[in-house]
């Protein structure tokens, strides 16, 4: 199997983690909209208009695109990256 072929069969798992400051009147509304988007799940919403947030996906683009997505959102002050980690499956494996 040539390297192009095994780099074909991996499987990417990617999850990192937020720490997103909002203006705090709008953190539980911005909080469902980022919940709403793929991969995202939202761990906590602090009064002060903090949210932890983690984002799954299977490359890093769809990470870094949610998390432009979430910095553009009115009432989001900013999304710090605070923890990214990614596995690597060979696919053939689990087939």
């Amino acid at each position: 199997m040539s390297k192009l072929e095994n780099n074909m069969n991996r499987a990417e798992f990617h999850v990192s983690s937020l720490v997103v400051l909002t203006q705090p009147p709008l953190r539980h509304r911005l909080a469902e909209q980022i919940a709403a988007l793929e991969g995202a799940e939202i761990h906590a919403v602090s009064d002060e208009g903090k949210l932890v947030v983690t984002l799954e996906g299977p490359s890093q683009r769809p990470i870094l695109d949610a998390i432009d997505t979430i910095n553009a959102m009115p009432g989001v002050l900013s999304a710090a990256l605070i923890y990214h980690q990614f596995d690597e499956s060979d696919a053939q494996c689990e087939q």
